[in-house]
């Protein structure tokens, strides 16, 4: 269980009297998750096949909520929760283990809970899903949304932008909350122009790749982050082992930053965690290569550990894994880039108590956290 008493606030120094009660708040589905990884294929029909690591834990937007709230954030979700077992235990799980503010949450009986089984099979992931709609729309359940730093949204999710007139999330900005950004595959593949309309109401956008691409029509990757500089005040791209490239309107700065060097051992959620990271850098107010590097780290931890909103690292497993890199006397140029690109922790580990915030243990946890930087 994570230890939030002993937690470390990256945002300390910039608190004030005239505080927002929230850092970040989210809205959408939450799923319980059943996650089979290490699986040797994909099952067959007819066929059984046994996975080597099991995790059940909350899932969808609790991944990102989880995320931020690891890290330091001050969360709050605003979601439907069943009055099921399932429900009971993805409410008790957040609210009362994470220190997730749910204020915002509210409980119905005669709806069950969204189920997703994720199995992970050589590096990649297949999802089996089944859920119902929220008893009551966004704008219902959240009403005037608290004060916040920051809202996290998906720019494709219509019900967050409206087909008329100011939503929650508008609010919310008006109200002085960054919105950050992110979307989802368009299962139709239409790739509709009028989504990335929607970005003069963002501050910032975190697509992957292959979104970015089909969005903006482009051909690479650096095409995609020069088109979508054009229209939001930052704009990173992430492209899985091949890093990040982000812009920043406000400050002039263009960064690339490599992905770390990871045994993969489940991808479920790595994105939320990316972006997570990524926005705890922009509250801290760090240049952007900065913010870019620690996301890319935080994602690579969690890459390494089975199961989404489990998998997420909190500053005890960053605290860990910044110890371990300074005293392995490795001298290849791989770890000397690391200690290099990296060096901005040590202004910051030694504040983090010893007793920090650390992930969560999956049903069955096969790896311990980084033992091999390789």
């Amino acid at each position: 269980m994570p230890h939030h008493h002993h937690s470390f606030d990256p945002l300390a120094s910039l608190r004030g009297a005239d505080e927002p009660s929230l850092d970040v708040f989210v809205w959408g589905t939450v799923f319980l998750d059943m996650i089979f990884a290490g699986l040797p294929s994909a099952p067959k029909p007819g066929t059984e096949v046994w996975a080597e690591g099991l995790a059940s834990c909350p899932g969808g937007i609790a991944n990102l909520a989880v995320a931020t709230r690891r890290l330091g954030l001050r969360t709050g979700l605003a979601a439907a929760f069943s009055d099921d077992d399932y429900g009971d235990f993805c409410w008790r799980t957040l609210e009362e283990q994470e220190g997730i503010d749910l204020a915002r949450s509210r409980r119905f009986a005669d709806w069950h809970s969204p189920v997703t089984v994720s199995m992970s099979v050589d590096r990649d992931r297949s999802m089996v899903s089944h859920g119902h709609p929220s008893p009551v729309p966004a704008a219902e359940l959240i009403g005037t949304p608290p004060r916040s730093r920051a809202v996290m949204v998906d720019l494709g999710e219509d019900e967050v932008w409206g087909a008329t007139g100011p939503t929650w999330v508008d609010r919310a900005r008006d109200a002085g909350a960054l919105v950050f950004a992110d979307v989802g595959w368009d299962p139709k593949e239409q790739w509709s122009p009028h989504v990335l309309e929607r970005l003069d109401r963002c501050d910032v956008f975190m697509p992957n790749a292959v979104e970015a691409m089909a969005y903006t029509g482009t051909g690479s990757p650096v095409e995609a982050v020069y088109a979508l500089a054009d229209r939001v005040p930052v704009a990173i791209v992430t492209n899985g082992a091949d890093g990040a490239l982000g812009i920043d309107a406000r400050t002039g700065e263009e960064a690339r930053v490599p992905s770390l060097r990871v045994q993969e051992v489940d991808p479920t959620g790595a994105g939320d965690v990316f972006g997570a990271a990524l926005l705890v850098g922009t509250l801290a107010e760090w240049p952007l290569e900065q913010r870019m590097t620690f996301a890319s780290l935080c994602a690579g931890l969690a890459l390494q550990q089975y199961g989404g909103s489990l998998a997420a690292p909190g500053w005890g497993d960053l605290a860990d894994w910044w110890t371990a890199l300074v005293s392995d006397r490795s001298a290849d140029a791989y770890h000397r880039s690391l200690r290099r690109r990296f060096g901005f922790l040590d202004d910051i580990v030694p504040r983090v108590p010893v007793l920090a915030c650390r992930r969560a243990t999956a049903t069955i946890a096969r790896r311990a956290d980084v033992q091999d930087l390789d």
